[in-house]
């Protein structure tokens, strides 16, 4: 059995914030190889990320990344706390994923709590008149309280599928959302990472295109030969 020492437990619980014995027991089995004593740690699911919530993490990169065939663009920042964390593969690995899931699912926001009041307000009246169509078409009239329970689920759907934490990556099949990835990653390496802001572009995007009738079009200019 190898010989754990206080210092490779207690480092293993920096980097995980898993407890003391958790920590020692994973070094033992792991033989006192660090790197799969964290593994083991995190297959048992006791791996906290909450521990690092706190900190700041001021360091990171802005990275850009542009879609197949350049008619998408993303400017994203992802932080960690250190820049040697910054150059690490794995960190550069998940900002480039990142930036492709933005330029792939189109989010509107990082997360929840940063959605404006009026925007929240803005689809639940789109909601209501949704319904209100649907009740029109039907002649069937639901109670007040159905309508609350409805539009509840239906803003819940929404802030899910418009907030970039809440996404499950395109990239993987696990069904591993933005946030579980960023906590997986923080537990990794030891050092919060997190999603500040991002910007998406695509090509022609705003630009009202002009559609010109071909026969008017035709006979405007015979007119102006005339």
């Amino acid at each position: 059995m190898a010989n754990v020492t206080a210092q490779d437990v207690k480092a293993l619980r920096d980097r995980t914030g898993a407890g003391m014995m958790d920590c020692k027991n994973a070094l033992v089995e792991a033989e006192g190889d660090q790197e799969k004593a964290l593994e083991i740690i995190q297959k048992k699911g006791l791996a906290k990320a909450a521990k690092k919530a706190g900190a700041i993490a001021a360091e990171g990169v802005i990275h850009a990344y542009i879609h197949a065939g350049s008619r998408i663009g993303v400017l994203v920042e992802v932080n960690c706390q250190t820049d040697f964390v910054a150059r690490n593969e794995e960190f550069k690995a998940f900002v480039d994923e990142i930036g492709l899931q933005i330029a792939s699912s189109s989010p509107l926001y990082v997360r929840e709590t940063e959605i404006p009041e009026e925007d929240v307000s803005k689809q639940t009246n789109i909601f209501k008149g949704q319904l209100e169509e649907e009740e029109k078409q039907t002649g069937k009239k639901r109670p007040e309280q159905a309508v609350a329970k409805i539009i509840e689920g239906k803003l819940a759907k929404w802030k899910k599928e418009v907030c970039l934490e809440d996404q499950e990556l395109v990239t993987r099949e696990d069904k591993t959302t933005v946030a579980k990835a960023s906590e997986n990653l923080t537990v990794k390496l030891g050092e919060k990472i997190a999603v500040r802001r991002f910007t998406r572009y695509e090509l022609g995007e705003g630009i009202e295109v002009q559609k010109k009738d071909l026969a008017a079009d035709v006979a405007e200019t015979l007119a102006k030969g005339s």
